[in-house]
């Protein structure tokens, strides 16, 4: 039942056997017995690397996508969609739909990557809008498609770290009355994201800092 559902987890698991085979059994007791998930996306990394030890050595060609849902004053929803680059943590596209498909995705891929880059990996998880036609859309010469594990949220930590970011210090302190009003929201944070905002992680650093020293800054 796993193998073939592989998005169920044990609670639901106990629930179908209870209610479709008259089985009561512990989701405690089903988790041991659930088949062990790839720790890694199986066939995509090279030798014997860690996925942690991957995205290391490969920061700076990774980019990551993923959305995340916010509800408008009217109780609409809208899905907000963000691409980021790995090493640098810059924010380099966000938009906003009211219906998220697979040619709407495409489309805000192709606006956010030029021609000329110089990544290598796109990572996304499992989403239904991820589907195989739209990887095979993506990859082209030089880019190559990653799709993150099954139930597996942390192999896409950073992008996953830059939505909850975005609720903490913007969406949280909103409440968004159109589609429109929330795209114009988030276009005026990512440059705070990007040029304004300290991360910790990167020394603390700046995504995207700018050309010329401050010049407040110490000699």
């Amino acid at each position: 039942m796993a193998r073939e559902n592989p998005s169920w987890g044990e609670g639901r698991i106990a629930n179908e056997l209870l209610l479709k085979v008259g089985l009561r059994v512990s989701p405690r007791t089903i988790r041991k017995y659930l088949p062990k998930l790839p720790a890694t996306p199986v066939g995509r990394l090279r030798g014997d690397q860690r996925w942690s030890t991957f995205l290391k050595n490969h920061a700076r060609a990774i980019i990551a996508c993923d959305f995340c849902v916010v509800a408008t004053a009217t109780l609409r929803i809208l899905y907000v969609f963000v691409v980021m680059e790995h090493g640098s943590r810059r924010i380099i596209h966000v938009n906003v739909t009211a219906h998220p498909t697979a040619a709407w995705t495409l489309r805000q891929l192709r606006e956010a990557i030029p021609s000329d880059h110089t990544y290598r990996f796109i990572t996304h998880d499992r989403d239904a809008v991820f589907s195989t036609g739209f990887d095979v859309s993506v990859a082209g010469p030089g880019l190559e498609v990653i799709k993150t594990p099954v139930q597996s949220p942390k192999a896409n930590s950073l992008c996953e770290r830059l939505i909850g970011t975005l609720r903490r210090e913007c969406l949280d302190w909103i409440v968004p009355l159109t589609e429109e009003h929330l795209r114009k929201t988030l276009c005026s944070w990512s440059p705070h994201h990007n040029r304004g905002r300290p991360h910790s992680c990167l020394g603390p650093g700046i995504p995207d800092p700018p050309k010329f020293p401050s010049a407040f800054a110490a000699p």
